[in-house]
């Protein structure tokens, strides 16, 4: 059972901000629920500019990194630039590589490939690295935790610049610069940029040291965008600057492979929803699978020709992932159900031979059924590689870090992490990881659903949809509004896909309001014809064959009282 909460909103506050800013008062009070609040904080969420962005130097060790670059830009030094394979470490190399080829450098870059390899630095890849006669490694995305990696590179006579966005170790990598605004000695005003928004901060920084145009490296923001929402990093402060300003220079981008990539996912609109659930599967298919280099390809190509055929084959891997997805979820939830897992703090399954650049997907619809932390592990031969999701009020890296005996290697943050551990060690994890969630009380933890308002049918309509349209991007920390509409009566219902979604129609009064709720099918037999029932959801405008009607997408359903 879900717990609904509706927020309690100041009544004159609402008036005026809607006063001010020339806004429905709907609006005015799904804003101040985010809580912003001040003049300032309403005017940057609303209509955010260039000159919003931080002080770039205001991160430890901008100024030594800056430095060192630039020297390795004026004597043409080899520079590899060292990133990860999701879309955040892609677009991250992509505006690194991209802004110092305009500076007369041309970089090399090196993605491990996380089927073999792994998340970060290794060792192998370093030695090839310095081999291959580079002198200075920039990692983005990653980097803060690989200290015998840096170690290393130190002795084979390399330099390291960390540009990175992951919680730090009480211990710091030995580098020139550790860019990082989760450090604690930091005093940049914000702490939450996904790893793009680091390397942006850089190359911002860069270009004021160097006296260029603003423009050599505000050009990147529609990159910058795809990778900070991909990464769901909450969506404020200097994140929503990012992404508000990119989404519009990604509508007109000179990037011809996002361009090609927008053409081939379908969608007719970039926004945030756009980003989610279009760009960003078909970005991470390729590391997923095992082609990451393919997408870096993507952004960096200037041939047309070659574009069209690579996002033609992010479309197929991604269907594949799709494919090997829904066969392990399946697997799962066999899993849970034979051995009662379900009614544990957390869920940890692992099994031979699963895909694991997929079982981090799987984790999230498991922790997002069942709303318990879940971690998923494949074993190859005697070592397994995991990934979990955890639930909000539970610091998953927080538990990982409690449980660091029984494995062989971990990262991530309080939501999502990474793992390795030896099969041997498999069981006593489990115990000991759900111990640790019995003494954080998960079990009492439920899922609550925040509701901006209530809603009555004067409020349905296209331009108030529209209106809602000025608070995007959508992401974390600023989720599409949800509203309550109450004493509705069901007028037709069934579902679609096989079972697996429900479609409604509503009655109030003479008014017919459509509904659907995904993956709520289970819920057909619950609801009779006539029945009065209180629904949660977003509003959005449903186009079918031309024609716009507005719909209530479902978060939940109960009877009215």
């Amino acid at each position: 059972m879900k717990k609904w909460e509706i927020y309690n909103t100041d009544d004159d506050l609402v008036k005026r901000v809607s006063k001010k800013y020339n806004i429905s008062k709907v609006l005015a009070t799904v804003i101040i629920n985010r809580g912003i609040l001040d003049d300032k904080e309403i005017r940057i969420f609303l209509e955010p500019t260039r000159s919003d962005f931080h002080n770039p130097y205001l991160m430890p060790d901008m100024e030594q990194a800056v430095d060192r670059i630039i020297e390795a830009i004026e004597k043409k030094e080899k520079v590899m630039i060292y990133g990860d394979y999701d879309v955040d470490g892609i677009t991250s190399i992509t505006v690194i590589y991209r802004f110092l080829k305009e500076r007369g450098l041309i970089p090399g870059y090196y993605i491990p490939n996380r089927l073999s390899e792994g998340y970060g630095l290794n060792k192998n890849a370093i030695k090839k690295i310095y081999e291959e006669g580079f002198k200075l490694i920039i990692t983005v995305d990653c980097g803060i935790s690989a200290i015998e990696e840096i170690d290393y590179a130190n002795k084979l006579g390399m330099e390291v610049i960390v540009t990175d966005h992951h919680e730090p170790l009480d211990l710091l990598p030995k580098a020139v610069g550790v860019i990082d605004c989760k450090r604690k000695d930091s005093n940049y005003p914000f702490n939450s940029l996904a790893g793009v928004g680091v390397a942006f901060k850089f190359i911002q920084a860069i270009s004021q040291k160097m006296n260029l145009h603003e423009k050599e490296y505000l050009k990147y923001l529609d990159i910058v965008s795809i990778g900070t929402i991909s990464d769901i990093v909450p969506m404020i402060d200097e994140n929503r600057v990012i992404a508000k300003l990119g989404l519009k220079l990604a509508e007109v981008t000179k990037n011809i492979g996002l361009k090609a990539l927008l053409l081939t996912s379908g969608y007719n609109q970039i926004n945030s929803n756009t980003v989610a659930f279009g760009l960003a599967p078909r970005i991470n298919a390729c590391g997923r699978m095992g082609h990451e280099k393919e997408a870096l390809s993507l952004f960096l190509s200037e041939d047309k020709d070659e574009v069209i055929k690579i996002s033609q084959k992010l479309n197929s891997y991604n269907r594949e992932r799709q494919e090997i997805e829904k066969r392990i979820f399946e697997e799962v939830i066999i899993e849970i159900k034979n051995k009662g897992l379900d009614k544990n703090n957390s869920i940890i399954v692992g099994k031979e031979n699963w895909h694991h650049g997929v079982i981090g997907i799987v984790a999230s619809k498991i922790t997002d059924l069942f709303f318990k932390p879940c971690i998923l592990i494949c074993f190859e031969g005697e070592l397994g590689k995991g990934s979990g999701r955890s639930v909000p009020g539970f610091d998953l890296h927080n538990a990982l870090c409690k449980s660091s005996n029984y494995l062989e290697k971990y990262g991530g943050h309080e939501m999502a992490v990474g793992l390795s551990l030896k099969k041997e060690q498999f069981y006593d994890f489990i115990k000991n990881f759900e111990e640790i969630t019995k003494q954080c009380h998960t079990e009492d933890i439920i899922s609550i659903i925040k509701i901006d308002k209530e809603i009555t049918i004067k409020d349905i309509s296209k331009e108030f949809v529209d209106e809602l349209k000025k608070i995007e991007p959508f992401g974390e920390a600023n989720n599409q509004p949800i509203f309550i509409y109450k004493n509705l009566k069901i007028d037709s219902i069934r579902t679609l896909s096989e079972g697996k979604h429900l479609k409604l129609t509503l009655k109030d009064g003479n008014s017919i309001i459509n509904a659907i709720g995904f993956n709520m099918g289970n819920l057909s037999n619950e609801y009779l014809l006539g029945t009065k029932v209180d629904v949660v959801g977003t509003l959005e405008l449903n186009s079918y064959s031309g024609i716009d009607t507005i719909q209530i997408n479902l978060k939940d359903i109960r009877k009215s009282y």
